[in-house]
């Protein structure tokens, strides 16, 4: 066993204090063959927290389908997903979640979860190349709310405009549930050219390990048990596992990782996120089934006297693990000279299968490397689950049950001004979105961003989209939908979905009613998924998000789906382009208004369907979009979601500030028509001399259509009644939400 005495060895009270259950206490101590000192027993309460070990999730999300014909590393292979987009190019992406940090200090817990995430893309060798976010707050009328929301699009706009990398894109989503755990989700996506990837590996006994970077602190201490816990009154004493960003330095450590895979003296390397040189290490010696010899008193750090625990799990960012080919030591340290970052050797690969971490001549912790990780010797458990009284209370909902009110009109404006409706210009406008001039979105709105690849006459199109009130009204099919509304997203700019990541946003998953919300998820995920031909590429798992005074979130699974535009002269955007064009819908208008923004928030009716939702007429239509989009037949194209038609509508007519006159469907209640969210609705725009075309080209779809009206005037005409002007109403939507916030 280490060389440490014996009073420094545990109880099971004491790794109850770290998060672990007496089982997994007793399980170490058969793993180790003896009693695990204290460094021991907090690498493995960090090891197998939920954030690390998915103990509570693996049995589920090994269901998703993983493979398909342009997918080059499987989910659970690599920091991130990388998909073959052809020209010898690969896209590596990735989702994950920040919100317990963001929840208490949420300007540095959002600007740390930028910088984890663009980590795990160039640490694979990939240059980021977009960003976008995904983020849920409460209440907008609080104080707190408030503060949290400033503090949160700040951290991701001071980072990410530091670090030079556009936000393309995102969503942005209030509801009470999210008062106490705001849910911060980011994304990035870079491209990395064919025989230029790293993987996180370990192999070649004697060859150095290296430490890379910034200096370690003791911010970010037990970082991943802390996102394995509920929100209580005393998570604000959790404030040092809140890590600290520096841009500046990411951004020479991107440069510096890049040049030093071209040198081809690396052997693997893996970011420092979750659970710090404790992951790295582990994770790496696992994955390449070797072991190391780590000295912690050779990691350059912030402060004097740090507790080897404290190096071990300090979450600091910014640091890289990397293995080296021995003999060309010099090599690597030289690039990092050269952009004047920390470069120590720390370790050195064995043949044991086992980390042993020294100080000086004394080691302080000898575990075995396979036993700590995901897929080795992690617990795995079957958590109970059971459906919640409130599904089978919402089925009773009928739509006569609701009254139409007499002023549409009305409705209408509430719509345009409400916050998860409203332009999101007060977030996005604080996000350097041309940085690098690959964006092809901001000026050229489209429901997916555009980002193009240069010297190639391609572009990806990304997307994140979830809508949370849908997945708790039906977890299985709310999450289909958000899967079906982000590849119909891609489709209408013009792209071809390929993959995907998720954040897996839940609540505690030893709630059997939370569980249950789960597992239906992931089943939802998967047919669709499958039906899109959209494999899961990872991801990430946050549960606990639930505090003990206002129960759990919704759940929400957000989803992260890259398409190609493998022609860019085939992109389409949203934006009405000429006086006198036919508008037509795509698919049917449904007497439905089952969790719409319309019935949730001005009627106050909270427990309802899903809206309705067929997956096979989904594929049908965003089938025939493909083909008109391919063969030039449309002006525009824009998918009808949050808000309903009316609002798909104003979101064509806003940016040329062209009107639009309609007729709605005399059998269909008009506030449905107008307001309901059923799904698997598309608004395109056709010119009057392509409209023979238009119609041939539907007529040979699947697909249902109608037409609709023109585009004319700077009204908003339905029925022969004006809904005011455009001008009028993009001013309401464009200053709703920066006036909410002041």
């Amino acid at each position: 066993m280490p060389d440490t005495a014996q009073e420094h060895l545990t109880t099971v009270e004491t790794a109850q204090k770290l998060g672990l259950l007496p089982d997994e206490y007793e399980k170490i101590k058969v793993i180790l063959g003896r009693t695990p000192n204290f460094t021991e027993l907090s690498i493995f309460s960090v090891m197998w927290s939920e954030h690390c070990s998915y103990k509570n999730s693996i049995v589920w999300l090994k269901k998703l389908p993983k493979k398909g014909p342009y997918i080059l590393a499987e989910a659970g292979e690599e920091n991130a997903g990388l998909v073959d987009i052809g020209d010898g190019l690969g896209c590596c992406f990735k989702i994950e979640s920040h919100n317990h940090p963001s929840a208490l200090e949420p300007y540095q817990g959002a600007a740390t979860g930028v910088g984890g995430i663009n980590r795990d893309i160039f640490t694979m060798g990939a240059r980021p190349i977009a960003q976008m976010n995904s983020l849920r707050f409460g209440d907008i009328k609080l104080e707190k709310t408030k503060w949290l929301v400033k503090g949160v699009v700040k951290g991701i706009g001071d980072y990410g405009n530091a670090f030079g990398i556009p936000t393309v894109g995102g969503e942005v989503f209030f509801d009470d549930c999210y008062s106490t755990n705001p849910l911060v989700n980011a994304f990035s996506a870079g491209i990395v050219k064919a025989g230029e990837t790293v993987s996180a590996t370990s192999t070649g006994v004697g060859n150095p390990v290296f430490i890379v970077g910034s200096a370690t602190g003791k911010d970010g201490i037990h970082g991943a048990t802390f996102a394995s816990a509920d929100i209580t009154e005393d998570s604000a004493k959790d404030l040092p596992a809140v890590q600290v960003g520096d841009p500046f330095q990411e951004k020479l450590l991107l440069e510096a990782t890049l040049e030093v895979i071209k040198t081809g003296a690396v052997i693997g390397m893996q970011d420092m996120g979750a659970a710090g040189i404790t992951c790295s290490t582990s994770e790496m010696s696992a994955k390449g089934e070797h072991g190391m010899e780590i000295w912690l008193d050779r990691v350059p750090t912030r402060q004097a006297h740090m507790q080897p625990f404290e190096i071990l799990l300090s979450e600091s960012q910014e640091r890289m693990l990397i293995v080296v080919k021995k003999g060309r030591e010099k090599e690597v340290q030289k690039v990092f000279d050269k952009w004047d970052l920390n470069c120590a050797m720390i370790g050195v690969v064995t043949d044991t299968k086992r980390i042993k971490y020294f100080v000086g001549d004394e080691c302080v912790a000898d575990v075995p490397a396979h036993d700590l990780v995901l897929g080795g010797g992690a617990p795995v458990y079957h958590r109970d689950y059971k459906e919640p009284a409130y599904f089978k209370e919402s089925k009773k909902f009928t739509i006569d049950s609701v009254e139409e009110p007499k002023d549409l009109k009305a409705v209408s404006k509430f719509l345009i001004t409400h916050p998860n409706i409203a332009s999101k210009q007060w977030v996005y406008n604080q996000y350097d979105s041309m940085v690098g001039a690959a964006n092809m979105s901001t000026n050229a709105p489209s429901d997916a961003a555009i980002v193009n690849i240069k010297g190639t006459n391609k572009a990806i199109a990304l997307k994140v989209d979830c809508n949370a009130r849908y997945v708790n009204a039906d977890p299985e099919m709310g999450t289909a939908i958000a899967v079906s509304e982000a590849a119909r997203n891609i489709v209408c700019s013009g792209g071809e979905p390929s993959a995907i990541t998720n954040c897996l946003n839940f609540g505690n998953p030893y709630n059997p009613e939370v569980y249950w919300q789960f597992v239906v998820a992931i089943k939802g995920m998967g047919t669709a998924c499958i039906k899109f031909e959209t494999p899961v590429t990872g991801g990430n798992v946050s549960f606990y998000n639930q505090s003990s005074f206002e129960g759990p979130v919704f759940p929400t699974p957000t989803i992260g789906m890259l398409g190609v535009l493998k022609d860019k002269t085939n992109r389409m955007t949203l934006n009405f382009k000429n006086e006198g064009d036919s508008i037509y819908l795509i698919g049917s208008s449904k007497n439905c208004i089952s969790s719409s923004e319309y019935l949730f928030s001005y009627h106050q009716i909270k427990n309802t369907p899903a809206p309705l939702f067929n997956i096979d007429e989904e594929y049908e239509v965003q089938k025939a979009v493909k083909t008109l989009i391919k063969e030039k037949a449309i002006q525009s194209a824009h998918d009808c979601s949050d808000g309903g038609l009316f609002i798909t509508l104003l979101e064509c007519a806003m940016p040329n500030g062209l009107g639009f006159e309609i007729s709605s469907d005399d059998e269909i209640r008009k506030d449905a028509f107008l307001f309901g969210e059923s799904q698997s609705r598309i608004i395109v725009s056709v010119k009057k001399e392509e409209e023979d075309k238009f119609i041939d080209l539907m007529m040979e779809s699947r697909a249902e259509f109608e037409f609709l009206g023109d585009v004319k005037g700077k009204e908003m005409i339905i029925d022969e009644e004006s809904f005011g002007t455009v001008a009028e109403a993009k001013a309401l939507f464009d200053n709703a939400l920066g006036d909410l916030l002041k």
